[in-house]
């Protein structure tokens, strides 16, 4: 059982900022919100942190395609990651973005306290460069000798560099996974990162001279620095971190980094061993989550087939966008969808699901008069009450567990048992004033169940948990979700 106010630190990975947000972008922040908003519910001291990656190569390149410069480009893009977030509703305590001057300043400050540990040294480095990823790969990494991301040809790069001795750390890394000191989940993607660390990591190149827009390093500004160190850094400098590695917030070590697979290898070796060289505890969890795909097909502008976050917003709402992503998959797998499933997932679910309850209950409390306030506070329902009071159980154990979806089924099981409920009693038929009074008794029970469904919800459909209790509270339903064609 956690102690009241308990602390929780929550990360998402910070996005680049070479484009608009996708949809892959805003499922790792809804679920980022979910567990921040479920933490708060608990009463539990909650620091949520998200931002934009601001610096490399790849930004210079899109700028000068567009004819901006790399900070307009900025600017511009990670504004955009803020007003998505705004639009679904996503309850960030710190947007950070890595241009701010505190972070450069902290990563500056963290780069020197590393060089003077001889934790980097100069000298040359060779690889297999990816600029779509920005990163260095190995060839067992490649697929007929391209990135299975992006489908091109690796730049071989030799280049006067500094380098992070990486190298020195794998052992501890390796045991400190496999004790669960650094804990991955799920259980398959601690698997892999392990059989990564098998083949041996290498000391890494944590600077380029042919890119200007980034961090200088503070002891040879010919150099900026490597876009991963100054990345990773964010989870410090989010938290107000200046860089010094004897000052970390209260809130440190995260409880939680959410991230997609593509970069787990990364977060599980540079990053901690970052940590490690500073002297900095190590996260506590990393959770990795899959990908989607459009009727079995990856997304992709050439194919036409891209589902933007907004054009689901703008057919389906807000809400119903949180619920209709969420539900899609097992939290930690993959995911298909299409606008045919969502629009049939959206009707069943939402408008004849959570939308007719909350509509007939109402329409029932409205016709016999009842009103919530004049109910006593406990179910009269035995059956009933015991399914409201083993749902919030499942419920907390679930989320606790991260199984974000399975929560937000129990909750739903629930919705299918008031329907058979009514279903069953069918209270709005009564012939005499006893069974006047066992309807009435049914359709209070009912009410006093949706202001628990309403607060099983907030945390999923914030917006929609706040009209229901309202509407219980006036006694006055209006349509939740109309249904779509």
């Amino acid at each position: 059982m956690k102690r009241l106010n308990e602390k929780f630190y929550l990360t998402t990975p910070i996005f680049y900022v070479n484009d608009r947000p996708h949809l892959g972008h805003a499922y790792t922040v809804i679920s980022a919100d979910i567990l921040a908003r479920y933490h708060r519910q608990k009463r539990e001291r909650v620091f949520f942190l998200t931002g934009t990656d601001e610096h490399g190569k790849k930004i210079e390149q899109v700028a000068e395609k567009f004819n901006k410069t790399p900070a307009q480009l900025c600017d511009e893009n990670s504004e955009k990651f803020k007003q998505s977030w705004k639009i679904l509703n996503i309850s960030y305590d710190n947007f950070i973005r890595t241009t701010n001057a505190d972070h450069i300043f902290a990563v500056q400050r963290a780069l020197q306290f590393l060089y003077d540990k001889k934790f980097i040294y100069k000298g040359i480095y060779e690889g297999l460069y990816c600029s779509g990823c920005e990163q260095y790969k190995k060839k067992s990494d490649l697929v007929d000798g391209k990135c299975p991301d992006h489908k091109t040809k690796p730049e071989l790069i030799k280049e006067e560099s500094y380098l992070f001795k990486l190298s020195q750390f794998q052992d501890i890394l390796t045991e400190k996974i496999k004790n669960d000191e650094l804990e991955i989940k799920p259980e398959s993607r601690k698997k892999e990162v392990l059989e990564f660390l098998k083949e041996g990591l290498e000391d890494i190149s944590i600077s380029r001279q042919r890119v200007r827009w980034g961090i200088p390093l503070p002891f040879d500004k010919s150099h900026t620095c490597y876009v991963w160190i100054d990345a990773f850094l964010n989870y410090l400098t989010g938290l107000g971190w200046e860089g010094d590695p004897k000052k970390i917030s209260d809130f440190w070590p995260p409880d939680l980094q959410l991230m997609a697979k593509d970069i787990i290898r990364v977060h599980a070796t540079i990053w901690p061993a970052l940590l490690l060289a500073l002297g900095v505890p190590l996260p506590k969890k990393i959770f990795v989550h899959g990908y989607f795909t459009i009727n079995g097909q990856k997304m992709s502008k050439s194919l036409g087939n891209v589902i933007w976050p907004d054009e689901l917003v703008e057919k389906f709402g807000v809400d119903a966008t949180r619920y209709l992503l969420i539900s899609a998959c097992n939290f930690g797998e993959d995911g298909d969808i299409s606008w045919e499933k969502l629009t049939k997932k959206y009707n069943s679910d939402l408008a004849s699901g959570l939308g007719n309850l909350v509509a007939r209950v109402l329409k029932m409390a409205e016709n016999l008069h009842i009103q919530i306030a004049e109910l006593p506070s406990c179910l009269s329902n035995s059956k009933l009450k015991k399914e409201v009071d083993n749902n919030w159980v499942k419920y907390r154990n679930l989320l606790d567990e991260l199984k974000i979806n399975e929560a937000l089924n129990s909750i739903w099981n629930l919705i299918s048992f008031c329907d058979s409920i009514i279903e069953k009693e069918r209270p709005w038929s009564f012939n005499s004033s006893k069974e006047e009074k066992k309807s009435k008794e049914i359709i209070g029970d009912l009410l006093l169940t949706l202001k628990e469904v309403a607060n099983l919800l907030e945390p999923f459909l914030p917006e929609t948990s706040n009209k229901i209790l309202e509407q219980v509270k006036d006694n006055k339903g209006e349509i939740l979700f109309p249904r779509l064609k």
